[in-house]
């Protein structure tokens, strides 16, 4: 690897031992991936994805406690993945204990670490640190070190960032030491699609479900869609963005997509088009009929597949300020045509802290405590890590938490009537 004399100095100590150190781990990163330099972090804030203070988590602490003695801050300050409890929410007694006396027992001792290191405020906990609300939104071009995989899937497509997806403790480091390995997504090569895939669907497919069929089809490759701007737009709106967090997130986790490109939506699509598709790309044509057979193929992790819903999660990742708003109007429509006057089912949306700050200032917030849905900061995902969760029927509208847990996939719609009393 071919590294500047500034970068020479670090390696070779001159910032001291920690920081060669650092250093060290970035080049070696580099290396594994061939990269043949090291550039600059450019965004004004980073962010980390290791924010849940698990017990068996010790190496994590004696790092980040290594870095603090020796003096090293984050050369940014940076948010972090969503904290993993909240008293609000739903759980039996032994549920409680199981996550504050054996599994998260750490957490405050963890924050006050990143605290420390440099989190950006107190409530700087989501998986969405792009919303405006929250204040950590990329610029187009900026390199980042992140690790949070549908942040990172974000940031590269919708916001036309540069990130790979790192893992866990390499963001910090990027962040640390100032630079990051070129290689992979930062690169104008990496950055071209493999996959051109066609959406041909008779209604606007569901977002999570269209991103899952994709990410299980072309893995870590770069798809370029055509086809879905006929239902989400040509334009960046609230609406469409929303719509695209939701759907990079489960290309993310059912695959491992870093960045796609939506024909006439996203920025680098819209100004090289299909210049951005190499030669020899594979296709992948998406209809209703294979949108269903996706659907029906995942799994039921339930202990018994005709069980009762006993809780219901939407928001992995976080909900926005217009989704919050969106659910609470179709609740308040089907509750009165179920003849409901609250949820049948225990319900959590969840959102970063700042989104839930500037939704309680709505006339909204009221209408979706009336209906009985509660409000969380928390990541659905660390919640459904606790053991004993495994037992529960848990039902989601998110791809992600379905991927990585026990509960089980609905769409919107589906999600709506079972929650509200009528139909699925």
């Amino acid at each position: 690897m071919i590294l500047t004399n500034e970068q020479k100095a670090i390696l070779n100590g001159e910032k001291g031992e920690t920081m060669a150190k650092v250093m060290k781990t970035m080049v070696m990163y580099g290396e594994a991936f061939e990269a043949e330099k090291l550039v600059p972090v450019t965004s004004k804030y980073n962010h980390l994805v290791t924010s849940f203070g698990l017990k068996v988590m010790s190496p994590v602490y004696d790092l980040m406690q290594k870095l603090l003695d020796a003096g090293v801050s984050s050369g940014q300050k940076f948010s972090v993945d969503p904290r993993p409890l909240d008293k609000n929410v739903p759980a039996n007694f032994l549920q409680n204990f199981v996550f504050k006396h054996l599994m998260y027992t750490k957490q405050d001792f963890y924050e006050e670490q990143l605290k420390k290191l440099g989190l950006l405020n107190d409530n700087a906990f989501t998986c969405t640190c792009y919303m405006d609300e929250v204040g950590n939104k990329p610029k187009k071009g900026d390199v980042l070190s992140w690790a949070e995989s549908s942040a990172v899937v974000y940031a590269n497509s919708v916001l036309g960032a540069r990130c790979n997806r790192n893992s866990g403790i390499l963001d910090i480091m990027g962040s640390i030491v100032g630079y990051v390995p070129y290689f992979g997504l930062l690169t104008d090569e990496g950055r071209k699609a493999t996959w051109v895939v066609k959406v041909k669907t008779t209604k606007k497919p569901e977002a999570q479900l269209l991103g899952s069929a994709i990410g299980m089809k072309v893995m870590e490759d770069v798809p370029y869609v055509v086809g879905l701007d006929k239902w989400i737009g040509n334009e960046l709106t609230d609406e469409a963005c929303a719509y695209l967090k939701d759907f990079g997130a489960a290309t993310a986790s059912n695959g491992a997509v870093g960045l796609y490109h939506i024909e006439n939506l996203t920025p680098e699509a819209i100004e090289m088009g299909e210049k951005l598709i190499q030669e020899g790309a594979k296709e992948y044509v998406i209809d209703d009929k294979e949108l269903e057979r996706v659907k029906n193929n995942y799994p039921v992790m339930w202990k018994n597949p005709d069980a009762s819903p006993k809780l219901c999660f939407v928001g992995c990742p976080h909900l926005s300020l217009e989704q919050l708003t969106e659910w609470t109007q179709k609740i308040e429509k089907a509750l009165e045509q179920n003849g409901n006057r609250k949820i049948v089912i225990p319900t959590v949306f969840t959102a970063a802290p700042k989104v839930l700050e500037a939704f309680n200032k709505t006339e909204y917030a009221k209408k979706l405590e009336n209906a009985g849905v509660i409000t969380s900061y928390i990541c659905p995902l660390m919640y459904m890590n606790n053991p004993l969760c495994k037992k529960m029927p848990v039902i989601t509208s998110s791809n992600k938490l379905r991927t990585y847990t026990s509960a089980r996939y609905y769409t919107d719609d589906e999600i709506l009537q079972a929650i509200t009393g009528g139909k699925k």
